[in-house]
Parts: structure tokens; C-alpha cells; sequence
């Protein structure tokens, strides 16, 4: 058996709680991407101070071992270097010093996502939880943050961005800033650069629109009016009488790059990253489809201020970042947030109904396409998130459902049963409104106290049926625990809303997903039951040849619809491909492309009776 080091869990006099801990954090080297901290302890434990990295951020439910990234480290008291011993791959324990210990360390920064750090000629980006080490014992105390500017020439017009909220420094500038403890300290991402800046206010809260990159034309003053609607009219949806914030301030943070997407959810801001061409044009008024995604991603994420970082399941009350967070409850604080962040949309008025109902239709296919929904539950895959969901592999369609697409759904039936159970009396808001009046609302003035709580795995149920009279018991038992589809067609019939399955396809396929490997054609995925699969052929293989004629990285381009276009379903080819360095042949029978094209329609007569569209409601008539 290996051997395990015991890591004793500190604790810290009260003496010692006034004292906080500080940072400081230098861009040091732009080409080599590397940050430089120094923190400063001023009565580190006695027996010798603990300190860790976070092993995964929360929001993003996979370990990441940011550690790795450290590439030295050091520590000294009164100006003499000390031991700095490390216990696992990311806790070290210094050694014991009587007066204030310094630890100074390098943090490899090349990471452009939304979840870990990124530093080069461009810009400077961190999460706390790649380059603040925690004290152990002494996370509850105010922790103040140094971000000075690199000496640089590059970096001589650099602006910060950060929801931290300010201590000496001046908003926008370099400088100190505070937060109230650790938790704190790592929910506040911090963004520096030539960024271009936006403000506004909703509700009376100030927000800060930033982005990086380049982007020609941008329309920014278009952004900030559309994403001004969606920040007010959430606000007013958990908050209708006083139209309050959970928030003084907040950043939305936006990476544009050349092909890219995603977000992150945090306590006052959001990290975004972007493709280019999702960014509005000056000029150009015509709402893309790119810029329809960007906007839904900046909807998701902001309601996540509400649902996730306030209202929080039992098992994320208090992190313990060293380790996996388990909960089954993710299909409802991803999956409902999923089914809202375009909802959102459209009562700003930022899309129209018809163009709400094609984004609907799109996420029923992507649900139904897989076979996974069939063997996982939402539970089971809320669950499984550490293991399954963030590490997919070319197996993934066949074995696993995601939380977030069928988690939509199941919020999406859940709101129609009860709006026809209650004649339209009660929604899906009014229990999210219950949510945050129990859980959320003083979420984090209760954590100061420690009395902070989150909603346990198995009492949703009940507060559904608490707060809108409708048990949704089976619901939940079928959809969310079991693999049953939402019956969607049948719950949207009583709403004017027509679900058409679509005619079946005469199209010839393989039932694969391909993807171009240089100038190959690569099976990226081979769909359960289909004629690849049940000719032999897996993921990862290479066609070469159909029918004695050549297949490339072209065919992969367009889904080898060109190469398949001259033959009928049921027919059967020869195919040629590689598997590694070894050549198989096989024969295929083709079947119609099982593609779903679920496509929903809105009846004119029942225009303004669309329930899921409007936060008021008057049942329209049984067909």
C-alpha cells in the first residue's frame, strides 16, 4: 500500500484573527507567461504553517491540479530562507517561525480559458484559484491582494478589471484590494489590459462591461443596451417588489478569440470567452445566430449570481477544494439556469417568441440525438460530473446525458406541468423565487457567521410542491432520477405549441460524426445501433475509401454528405479505413440519417398565451 501523509487541520488563536493575510501579484515574465506571488502570514502556526493550492474551481466540476503550475517556490522569515516541505502534490508546510513568514512563488500562466490563468504580451487574467496559496486555519480572515503593475514597456497602459472590491487602489488601477476571507478572495477573477470598457446600471447597480481582444467594428454600445435589458429584468424575477441586487457591483468579462466558448460563474462577475464573430458589428443590426449564443451565455451566467453562487446545493455550503464536491443536484442548478438564461431572452425582449422556439427545438435535438439519455440519469450524471461529463471521450453520445441540455428540458416540463396543474396560477419563477428567499437571499451574511446553508440532494420535491401545490413526485422520478424523455409534445399541446417529430429522413448515412485530422477523415464518433457501429467501425478510425473511391479531410468538412450522396439507404458500400497503422474493409448497410429535427411552432390564435415566454399567464384553450 503507498504510503499517505496525514495533513493536520490548523486553527487560529483569536489573537491572531485581526491580522490579515496578503498578497502581492507582478506580472514578471510576458513571454514565459509567469506570474510571481508573495504572500505575507503575519503569525503563521507555530508548529508551521500549512499552506495549499485549490486542486478544481468551483463551477467547473473537475480536479484541474492547479498546482502544477507552480514552478518554484520559496520561503523565508526575517530575511533567512526556511524549509518549505511539500505533503502532497498541493499542500506544502513551512517551518516553524516566530515572527511574520514570507513565501514567494512562480506561477506558470498559459491557460486561455475561463477557469484557470493566462498571461502574455495581450493582457494578464487570473482566477484566484491558480495563484493564491490558502492559509490554512486562517482563511476566515480578510485577505488583501497587492496587483502591481509589470515593469514592462507592454504593460505601461494596463488597466485592471475585477469585481474585488477596492482598498487603496482606485477603480480600474492597480493597487490593493480586499475581500472578507478566502472564499471571498477567489470568487473575484482579475483582469488586466488594453481592455475596451463599458458601463451601466440596472436597477441601480453599476456594471462593467469588458473585453479583450481584438474586434474590428465592435458595437459595444448595442451589447451593453441588450445585456442591460437581461441583467434587469432577472433582477426583477428573484427581487418583484424591490427589484434588489445580491450584488453592489458587477464585471462581465469577455475573451474574444478566434474560435472559442464559455463561461464562469462568480459571486459579482463572470469570465466569458468569445469567438469574434459572435460580437456584434456596428451597423450590421441583423442579430446573428453567433451573437444570439453570446447573449444566451451572458444570461446563463448571470443567473448564476442567483442560482448556484447563492442558492447552492447542501454539498457546495462550504467548498472543500482539495477534493471532488459530490451532488446529484447539478441538473437543476445547471439545467434549470440552462432553461432560464434563453427564457431570459425573450422577456427582455432582446429575441422574439419565434426565435425562443427555434433555440428549444434546437436543445430537443441535441437531447435526443445521444443514446446515453437512455442509460444515465440527470442525477446520475450531476453525480458522475467529475468523471463523465468533464472528461468526455469519443464514446460520450452513447453512454452519458448532459445535466445542462436534458436539465433544461426537465425545467422546461416541470414549468409547463405546473402552470397546467394550477391553470396558470403558479410557474416554475415561483419556485425559484422559493429557492432564493430560503437559501439564497442571505447566503453569505449567514456564512460569516457560519450558518450558512444549501438545499439537501432529496427535498426539492417538496419545496416544488410547497411552494406551488403540485406534486411533481413521479416527475421527478421518471425524468430526473430515471431515463424517461420529458414528455414534451403532450405538455406543450395545451399551450398552443406544436412539437413536429419531422418527416423521416431519406438522406443515406453512416450515423457518425466525423472530424477533419489534417487531410483525413476521422470518425470523431460512431452513434449506438447505427450502420458504422454495426458494420465495425469505431471512433477514431480513419475512412479512406468508400467504394474504391478516395474519402478526405473535404468529406469531413461537409459530414461526408458528398460521399454519400450517390447512394440510397438500405444499400450496401465497402469501406476502406485505418484503425492505428492496420487496414480494415468492411461492408455497410446505410440507414436513413437519424438526425432529429424536432421543430416547434407557436399557433397564431394562442401568440399571447405563450406561457414559457411570459411571466404572467392566462391558460390558453384545450384543441
Amino acid at each position: 500500500m503507498a504510503k499517505t501523509t496525514q495533513i493536520k487541520r490548523q486553527t487560529t488563536t483569536p489573537s491572531h484573527k485581526a491580522a490579515p493575510i496578503q498578497y502581492a501579484i507582478v506580472p514578471k515574465d510576458l513571454a514565459g507567461h509567469v506570474f510571481e506571488v508573495t504572500l505575507e502570514i503575519a503569525h503563521p502556526d507555530a508548529e508551521g504553517q500549512i499552506v495549499s493550492l485549490p486542486a478544481w474551481i468551483p463551477g467547473s466540476y473537475m480536479v484541474r491540479e492547479f498546482a502544477r503550475n507552480i514552478v518554484q517556490i520559496k520561503a523565508t522569515c526575517e530575511g533567512k530562507k526556511i524549509a518549505l516541505k511539500k505533503l502532497d502534490k498541493h499542500t506544502w508546510q513551512a517551518a516553524p517561525c516566530k515572527s511574520a513568514l514570507t513565501i514567494v512563488y512562480e506561477v506558470y500562466a498559459w491557460d486561455l480559458s475561463v477557469r484557470a490563468a493566462h498571461l502574455d504580451q495581450s493582457h494578464g487574467f487570473f482566477n484566484g484559484t491558480s495563484v493564491f496559496l490558502s492559509v490554512h486555519g486562517q482563511e476566515s480572515v480578510p485577505h488583501i491582494v497587492d496587483i502591481q503593475r509589470s515593469a514592462d514597456v507592454a504593460c505601461k497602459t494596463w488597466r485592471v478589471a475585477t469585481s474585488l472590491p477596492e482598498l487603496k487602489a482606485k477603480r480600474y488601477g492597480f493597487g490593493t484590494y480586499i475581500a472578507a476571507n478566502y472564499d471571498e478572495l477567489i470568487d473575484h477573477p482579475v483582469e488586466t489590459g488594453d481592455f475596451a470598457l463599458a458601463s451601466f446600471e440596472a436597477h441601480g447597480v453599476p456594471h462593467d462591461f469588458v473585453v479583450t481582444g481584438k474586434v474590428p467594428n465592435m458595437d459595444m454600445d448595442r451589447m451593453v443596451a441588450d445585456v442591460q435589458k437581461i441583467c434587469e429584468t432577472q433582477i426583477a424575477f428573484f427581487e418583484p417588489r424591490t427589484k434588489k441586487a445580491p450584488m453592489d457591483r458587477y464585471v462581465f468579462m469577455t475573451m474574444v478569440v478566434g474560435e472559442g466558448y464559455g463561461g464562469l460563474e462568480h459571486r459579482a462577475s463572470t469570465a466569458l470567452i468569445c469567438n469574434r464573430n459572435d460580437i456584434p458589428v456596428k451597423h450590421q443590426p441583423e442579430m446573428s445566430e453567433g451573437y444570439k449564443g453570446f447573449l444566451g451565455l451572458c444570461s446563463h451566467e448571470y443567473f448564476h449570481t442567483w442560482n448556484v453562487k447563492r442558492i447552492k446545493p447542501a454539498a457546495f455550503a462550504s467548498y472543500d477544494l482539495r477534493h471532488e464536491n459530490y451532488t446529484s443536484l447539478l441538473w437543476l442548478f445547471e439545467g434549470f439556469t440552462s432553461y432560464y438564461d434563453d427564457l431570459m431572452l425573450v422577456r427582455a425582449g432582446t429575441i422574439d417568441e419565434s426565435a425562443y422556439l427555434k433555440l428549444i427545438s434546437k436543445t430537443i435535438n441535441m437531447v435526443t440525438r445521444g443514446s446515453g439519455r437512455l442509460k444515465q440519469s440527470v442525477a446520475e450524471s450531476s453525480f458522475d460530473a467529475w468523471t463523465k461529463y468533464y472528461r468526455q471521450d469519443e464514446n460520450s453520445p452513447n453512454a452519458i446525458v448532459s445535466y445542462y441540455t436534458k436539465g433544461s428540458l426537465v425545467a422546461l416540463g416541470l414549468d409547463l406541468t405546473i402552470r397546467a396543474e394550477t391553470q396558470g396560477k403558479k410557474s416554475l419563477d415561483d419556485v425559484m423565487r422559493a429557492l432564493w428567499q430560503k437559501f439564497g437571499r442571505d447566503f453569505y451574511s449567514r456564512s460569516l457567521n457560519g450558518t450558512q446553508q444549501g438545499l439537501p440532494e432529496n427535498e426539492i420535491e417538496a419545496l416544488i410542491e410547497q411552494a406551488t401545490g403540485v406534486n411533481v413526485r413521479r416527475f421527478i422520478d421518471k425524468h430526473v432520477r430515471g431515463t424517461d424523455d420529458v414528455p414534451l409534445a403532450k405538455l406543450y399541446a395545451d399551450f398552443g405549441v406544436n412539437l413536429d417529430a419531422g418527416a423521416a429522413s431519406k438522406k443515406a448515412s453512416l450515423g457518425v460524426k466525423v472530424v477533419r485530422d489534417g487531410n483525413d477523415c476521422k470518425i470523431g464518433n460512431a452513434f449506438e445501433g447505427r450502420a458504422a457501429h454495426l458494420a465495425g467501425l469505431s471512433a477514431l478510425d480513419v475512412i479512406i475509401a468508400i467504394n474504391g473511391l478516395r474519402v478526405t479531410a473535404a468529406d469531413a468538412t461537409d459530414g461526408l454528405n458528398t460521399a454519400l450522396a450517390r447512394y440510397r439507404v438500405g444499400e450496401v458500400v465497402e469501406i476502406h479505413a485505418f484503425r492505428r497503422d492496420e487496414l480494415l474493409v468492411v461492408k455497410a448497410k446505410l440507414q436513413a440519417d437519424d438526425v432529429p429535427t424536432n421543430h416547434l411552432t407557436l399557433e397564431v390564435a394562442h401568440q399571447a398565451a405563450l406561457a414559457i415566454a411570459r411571466p404572467t399567464y392566462k391558460k390558453a384553450a384545450k384543441r
